[in-house]
This record gives C-alpha cells, structure tokens and sequence, in this order.
C-alpha cells in the first residue's frame, strides 16, 4: 500500500450533513483495506459521528461548511480531523446522567484511549478549528502498551480543552 492516503469531503453545517461524513470516512477506509465489520471502522465511525454532530450543533451558524479529512500514514496511523470555520474551541462540559447532551468529547477522548490513540484540538490560519484524532492502524505495532495511553487520558494536556 503506499505510504500516505489521503481522502477529503467539505459539507454544509446542516444535521444531514453527519451520516455523509460518516459514509465518506467509512468509504475510504474499506478503500485502504479495513473491512466495515473491523472494530476500528465501528470506532472511527462514532468518532466522526460525534465531530460532525459536534461542527454542525456548535458552530451556531457561523460555520457553513465542515470538513473531514481522514490520512492513512504507512499503514501505522489514521488520523481523522473535522475542521470548521468557527473561533470556539470546545469545553469540556460536565456531563450530568440527566443531560442529553454534552458528552461527545468525553466519548471521543475514551474511544481514542481505548484505541492507544491522541486527540488534539488546533486552531486553523483561517481563524477556526480542527479536531483531530490520531489511531493506530490494525496490525500496526504501538509505541506504548494501551495502559499508559488510558492513564495519560485522564490528564489534561496544553492541547486538550
């Protein structure tokens, strides 16, 4: 496989907006070799899920379009970014059992632990934001056993709201 896949949409901030992210990344990822079944296509499925949701309810219309990139690197990493035009970084909102809402980072900052993954959260020259999730590919080797990737979640980092 080559060293570095790329594949890229741009949608209108509207709620229909979500599933079309979620195809194209699953597409592109069945492209690379992953197979829909494969847990890693269940995980990046939400994770994009939830980033949309996130680019499209949070934005308060001040993001037309989101986009979603997802890169295949070596066959050792897939990093999956939503990038919106809107300055707000998200916060981190406490998530009561009543709430309906409010839960989408903590979902994604646990599914990217529990992947050995990292999640960063920059800011755009254009003045927005990306949300980027970073995983290992199967079969990849890992630098660091999963434990130390999960307790390294619980800590707040420069680049995490």
């Amino acid at each position: 496989m080559a060293d570095h896949l790329e594949a890229s949409v741009t949608l209108p901030s509207d709620p229909a907006s979500v599933a079309a992210a979620r195809a194209h990344v699953a597409g592109a990822l069945a492209e690379w070799g992953l197979p829909p079944d494969a847990e890693l296509c269940d995980t990046v499925r939400l994770i994009v899920s939830e980033l949309a949701t996130n680019a499209v309810q949070h934005t308060l219309g001040q993001s037309p379009t989101f986009t979603v990139d997802v890169v295949l690197v070596r066959d050792e990493r897939v990093h999956i970014g939503v990038t919106d035009s809107h300055p707000r970084f998200p916060k981190r909102l406490p998530a009561a059992v009543q709430q309906d809402n409010g839960r989408g980072l903590v979902i994604i900052r646990w599914l990217t632990a529990e992947c050995g993954g990292r999640l960063r959260i920059r800011p755009t020259r254009e003045g927005g934001k990306t949300v980027a999730v970073e995983l290992p590919w199967p079969g990849a080797a890992t630098d660091r056993p999963a434990e130390t990737v999960i307790a390294a979640a619980g800590r707040k980092s420069p680049d995490a709201p």
